[in-house]
């Protein structure tokens, strides 16, 4: 088999087989929890920029199929697995995973202690890396390294690249809601088009004021890549939009409604990145199993009083949810679309038909 080398930038070196496409990649290196879900994780373009580690040993088990598919391509700099599995074995299976990423252009590595470079990002923090299959990276792998340390993250290009590059309709027979797309994945549009909501999808960027021409009865913001202060455009639309229709943000759009009311934002040291992490409602007390993915979380002490925190992460306490005292307004951390994950959460959809309807 070829071989592959992920070089970080705090010094280790990871050598094991390569899968997918050649050539050479760099990315923000994180780890993923979820033991299935993969081709999600590969196609959501929250994970824009970054070097998926999988902890669960065997991926691409089950092969992949169109219908999973998040966005129209997948967006991982580079996958690492323990096992890259070559035979899947399902009845919706069409294509391997070597396959996909060969495809598309992804780096794979295989063969590689995945819980010990997992291990090495919880004690050290996310860390920028290198990934290649080039015979002279292989032959000199503190190159990498070297070039690692010095190649900065290119965090305000990400939202623009996934974006969509103009607006589109979904027509539906149910009020109009405007989605603002921050990196929108696609099993967000599919809850929200089963609740019959006419739909528009508009670039991240767009001005509250084409906002409000579209006569919508609220607007949802979507998940994305990246630190929520580099897409001052939305945020900004977004303080705009404040008590003049009812908001809806999930993931990177929770965290974008959080600056525009008021609070800030920090870096998590590893991320929450997986389907397993438990969610604790304050109010009711009731504990969800959620999907998660994102690197940075709303400080809650930075929250003005007119906003409470409804969510808690149970393993960090970290902010997973807030609301408006005053108006319809609500955002969750966390994926209550699924896909992959828990469904625990689709409530909260059917909570924002309430909040459009006036209820």
């Amino acid at each position: 088999m070829p071989q592959a080398v992920l070089a970080l930038e705090d010094g280790a070196v990871y050598v094991g087989e390569a899968f997918g496409a050649p050539g050479r990649s760099f990315g923000e290196v994180v780890f993923n929890t979820g033991m299935t879900g993969y081709q999600e994780v590969l196609t959501d373009p929250s994970y824009a920029g970054q070097i998926v580690n999988m902890t669960y040993p065997l991926i691409g088990n089950y092969g992949l199929n169109p219908d999973d598919d998040q966005s129209s391509r997948p967006w991982v700099r580079g996958f690492v697995v323990r096992e890259a599995c070559p035979e899947p074995s399902n009845w919706r299976a069409v294509e391997t995973l070597h396959g996909f990423l060969a495809r598309h252009g992804i780096i794979g590595l295989a063969g590689v202690d995945t819980r010990a470079l997992t291990r090495r990002i919880r004690t050290q923090g996310t860390m920028r890396g290198l990934l290649s299959t080039l015979a002279a990276d292989l032959v000199d792998p503190q190159r990498l390294v070297r070039e690692a340390r010095q190649t900065p993250l290119d965090g305000p290009a990400l939202v623009p690249a996934v974006s969509t590059a103009t607006p589109y309709h979904l027509p539906g027979t149910g009020p109009r809601v405007v989605v603002l797309d921050l990196g929108l994945k696609r099993n967000i549009l599919r809850q929200l088009v089963a609740l019959n909501f006419d739909l528009v999808v508009v670039r991240y960027d767009t001005p509250a004021a084409e906002i409000l021409a579209l006569e919508p009865r609220g607007v949802v913001l979507s998940n994305g890549p990246g630190d929520p202060k580099d897409v001052p455009q939305a945020v900004a639309t977004v303080k705009a939009l404040i008590g003049r229709l009812p908001l809806f943000g999930i993931c990177l759009g929770h965290q974008v409604l959080g600056l525009a009311l008021g609070g800030d934002t920090y870096k998590l040291k590893f991320g929450h990145r997986g389907a397993n992490h438990p969610v604790k409602d304050v109010h009711s007390g009731r504990v969800y199993i959620t999907s998660q993915n994102h690197g940075y979380a709303l400080a809650a002490e930075s929250l003005p009083p007119e906003v409470e925190v409804t969510h808690l992460n149970l393993n960090d306490a970290t902010v997973e949810g807030i609301r408006h005292r005053a108006y319809p307004i609500y955002s969750i951390q966390y994926h209550p679309e699924a896909g992959p994950g828990p469904e625990d959460s689709r409530y909260l959809f059917e909570d924002f038909v309430r909040f459009v309807s006036g209820g």
